[in-house]
C-alpha cells in the first residue's frame, strides 16, 4: 500500500520551537519526528512512500532524499523509496492529493507530517477491507477534545456527523477525534467540490486546487455509508503547538510512546460507573442528574498518564426496563465524556451492558430481559473489551463500589479494588477513585 505523508505545511503554531526547519523535522532525541514516522511504516513493510513538501521542504529533501541512503542521526539506512511532491504555491493539506489522484490507483494511507505514533497499521487495513470502506479514520479520544473537530459515528462505526472545531456543538457530545491518519480509495476523489478552488501555477500555466483534507474531501462522504471510525487506543499525538511538542517529548523520556500498539498486550483499569465516577443517584434515567463525583477527572487523568487504560464497564438494566432509550443512556455518556475533555482526562472505551434477568413489568423489552454473559458479575465486558484491545486481564485492575463489580473482575481474573468498606473478597479497599489513584499508579 502506497502511504503519502502530509508535510507541506509551514507549522506557524509551532514556529516560536523551530522557526527554520519545517515542522516534521523537529527533533525528539535529535531525531526528526518525520523519521520516527517512517521508521514505525518501514517496520511493517509499508515502504512506498510519497511525501508533500513546500515550506523549507529542502530540509526534507535532503535529509531523506530517496530513502536508499543513511539516517544521520542513527546511521541506519532509512530502508525506503520516497518521491516527492513540491507545490510551488500552498496548496492547502489536500490539494497535492488531488494533483497525485491518477497516480493512485488503489486504496492508500495518508498521514500528517507532524505526527508521532506507534499503531498496527495491519489492523487498521483489516478494518478497512472488512468494512468495505472507501474512507477509514483513525479516531481516539484526546485531552483537548474542545479544541478539536468532532467526529460522530453510529453503532457501526460509519460516520454520520462531523464537527469542526469552529461549529457550533451539541451541549454533550462524544470524545471521538481524528487523529490525521487515514486510509483511501481513489473513490474518495469523485466526492470532491472544485468549485471556487481552483487557481493557476504562474511557474508553469497548470492549474491548482487548493483543498483541504477535512473539509473537501472527507465530510462530503458523512452520511454515505462509505467512512468509517476505526476507534483505537494506540498512541498518536501531534506536535501542532509548542505546548504539545513538549508533552510528546516527556512521553519520550517515559517510554509512553510503547504503551499503545495493539499487537502488544495492555494493562486496563476498568471502572464501575455509578459510584465510581459518578454520584450513586439510584438508576440514573436522566442526563440533567449525572455528576462527576469531586476529582473524578483527576483521577482519569492519572490515568492516562500512566501505562493504563481507562475502561468503563457498566451495567445498564434501566435500558431492559425501558426507563431510558438508547439515545437517553448516550446522552448520559456524551455528557461524561463532554465533562472529563473539559478537564483534560478521556476514557479509552466504554462497555455497558442492556439487560435484565427479570421478566414481567410494565414498559420492559422482552427482548432484552434475558441472563447474559456481559451483566456484572459476570464478566462478558472484560473480556470483549480484553479480546478488542488485548488487554492482559492478569495485569489489570476492576475498580467499583459493589460486590458485582469485585465478582466481576475476580471472574475475569484481574486484580480488584472497592470504594467503600464492606468485605467482599477485594484485594484491596479505598475512599475513592482518586486515592487509588495516589497510592496506586
Amino acid at each position: 500500500m502506497k502511504t503519502i505523508i502530509l508535510a507541506g505545511g509551514k507549522g506557524t503554531r509551532i514556529s516560536s520551537v523551530a522557526p527554520n526547519i519545517p515542522k516534521p523535522m523537529l527533533r525528539i532525541n535529535e531525531k526528526p519526528v518525520l523519521e520516527y514516522e517512517i521508521d514505525c511504516l518501514r517496520e511493517q513493510g509499508l515502504t512506498d512512500l510519497i511525501i508533500t513538501v513546500g515550506h523549507l521542504g529542502s530540509k526534507i529533501t535532503d535529509y531523506f532524499g530517496d530513502g536508499s541512503g543513511v539516517s544521520p542521526a542513527t546511521g541506519r539506512p532509512f530502508g525506503v523509496n520516497i518521491e516527492y511532491f513540491a507545490e510551488n504555491e500552498p496548496l492547502g493539506n489536500a490539494g497535492a492529493l488531488l494533483k497525485l489522484k491518477d497516480r493512485l490507483s488503489e486504496d492508500f494511507l495518508v498521514l500528517n507530517g507532524d505526527l508521532v505514533f506507534d499503531v498496527d497499521f495491519q489492523r487498521m487495513i483489516e478494518f478497512h477491507k472488512r468494512k468495505k470502506a472507501i474512507a477509514t479514520l483513525f479516531t481516539h479520544p484526546n485531552s483537548h477534545p474542545y479544541d478539536s473537530g468532532i467526529v460522530v459515528a453510529d453503532k457501526n462505526n460509519s460516520v454520520v456527523g462531523w464537527l469542526s472545531k469552529d461549529d457550533i456543538r451539541p451541549e454533550w457530545y462524544r470524545n471521538r477525534v481524528n487523529a490525521g491518519i487515514h486510509i483511501l480509495s481513489p473513490c474518495v476523489f469523485n466526492y470532491v467540490d472544485t468549485n471556487g478552488k481552483m487557481t493557476c501555477d504562474a511557474d508553469n500555466g497548470s492549474v491548482n486546487i487548493k483543498a483541504d483534507l477535512d473539509r473537501d474531501i472527507l465530510k462530503p462522504l458523512v452520511g454515505t455509508g462509505r467512512m468509517f471510525c476505526y476507534d483505537s487506543p494506540e498512541y498518536v499525538r501531534d506536535m501542532g503547538t509548542p505546548e504539545r511538542y513538549r508533552s510528546v517529548c516527556g512521553d519520550f523520556c517515559n517510554n509512553r510512546i510503547k504503551y499503545g500498539d495493539l499487537s502488544r498486550k495492555r494493562r486496563a483499569i476498568f471502572l464501575d460507573r455509578d459510584g465510581t465516577l459518578n454520584k450513586h443517584t439510584g438508576y440514573l434515567r436522566n442526563v440533567k442528574d449525572f455528576e462527576l463525583i469531586e476529582n473524578t477527572s483527576r483521577a482519569i487523568k492519572a490515568i492516562n498518564n500512566s501505562e493504563y487504560l481507562a475502561v468503563v464497564v457498566t451495567n445498564q438494566p434501566v435500558i431492559a426496563r425501558g426507563e431510558v432509550t438508547w439515545g437517553e443512556l448516550d446522552e448520559i455518556h456524551n455528557k461524561m465524556e463532554t465533562l472529563l475533555g473539559h478537564d483534560g482526562a478521556y476514557i479509552n472505551a466504554l462497555y455497558y451492558c442492556p439487560h435484565h434477568p427479570d421478566k414481567g413489568y410494565d414498559g420492559e423489552i422482552t427482548e432484552l430481559k434475558i441472563r447474559c454473559k456481559c451483566r456484572k458479575p459476570n464478566p462478558g465486558m472484560l473480556f470483549k473489551a480484553a479480546e478488542e484491545l488485548n488487554i492482559d486481564l492478569s495485569n489489570s485492575w476492576m475498580i467499583g463500589d459493589s460486590k458485582n463489580d469485585i465478582l466481576a473482575g475476580k471472574n475475569a481474573g484481574c486484580k480488584t479494588a472497592l470504594i467503600g468498606r464492606c468485605d467482599f473478597g477485594q484485594d484491596i479497599s479505598v475512599k475513592s477513585l482518586f486515592e487509588f489513584t495516589k497510592q496506586y499508579l
